[in-house]
């Protein structure tokens, strides 16, 4: 997964940094709708979306976006069948494993959001080396959802924010926008400038509610396994016609 370093800006690089774009979250969804497009097993839409995932992954750190969130298993993907949510979980542990060298020399920093104290041992194994490894690393933050759901992540922030009232560390006066944000698995991660969604559904799918209160959103009807540079640089185009008001007009 090569990053390479272009001694000159190209246009979309120029968009990037003329627009502030630093945050891009992206619900990868159509793995499946591919498969079976393709008359394949949904398995092989899954191993088709991590390719596309690398292609991106290199894509935003050449474009020079800070932050990248992606949605790769969500609360929710447990009521699917249980040899597909155990191929996506060996899936991830093998993406993981195979990858994290190439991440580590390319300079990105890989945080897991999500709880994944419900995971088996060995992929919790992997997810906290694979965050300790690239700790210190300072390029491209690579922040990765898995049994994540945005509804849990709150109200397991307003539990701990609850306990420390009750112990005397916060009072209700402290409680804000800001301290919420601080007690959330994002906490000091900016919120997202863009949300890409593959695969045409027009909804959020319980994926950073909170952090995406005046985020730009962008459906695309192409499935994510189809989802590369070209269609990237379109969302961020698209991003340069939104006039971002945050609230206020």
């Amino acid at each position: 997964m090569a990053i390479n370093k272009e001694l000159s800006l190209t246009p979309i690089q120029e968009i990037v940094l003329w627009t502030k774009l630093q945050h891009v979250a992206i619900i990868m969804d159509g793995n499946r709708r591919w498969a079976k497009k393709h008359l394949l097993p949904s398995m092989s839409g899954h191993n088709a979306g991590v390719k596309s995932l690398k292609t991106i992954v290199s894509h935003v750190a050449q474009l020079g976006i800070k932050y990248l969130t992606v949605y790769a298993f969500s609360t929710e993907n447990w009521g699917r069948k249980k040899d597909e949510v155990d191929f996506l979980m060996m899936l991830l542990a093998e993406t993981v494993r195979k990858e994290l060298d190439d991440l580590h020399k390319n300079n990105v920093k890989i945080r897991i959001i999500g709880n994944i104290d419900e995971l088996n041992p060995e992929l919790q194994k992997i997810l906290n080396h694979s965050m300790s490894v690239t700790a210190d690393n300072t390029g491209l933050n690579l922040q990765v959802a898995i049994n994540y759901g945005s509804r849990d992540e709150i109200t397991q922030a307003m539990k701990k924010i609850s306990r420390d009232v009750q112990a005397g560390k916060l009072s209700p006066d402290d409680i804000n926008d800001d301290l919420i944000s601080s007690y959330l698995y994002t906490s000091n991660i900016p919120d997202p400038d863009l949300l890409i969604r593959t695969g045409g559904d027009q909804r959020l799918s319980n994926y950073l509610l909170w952090q995406l209160a005046y985020t730009e959103i962008y459906v695309t009807e192409v499935l994510w396994p189809d989802f590369g540079k070209e269609e990237l640089n379109k969302s961020v185009l698209e991003f340069t016609k939104r006039e971002r008001r945050f609230g206020k007009g």
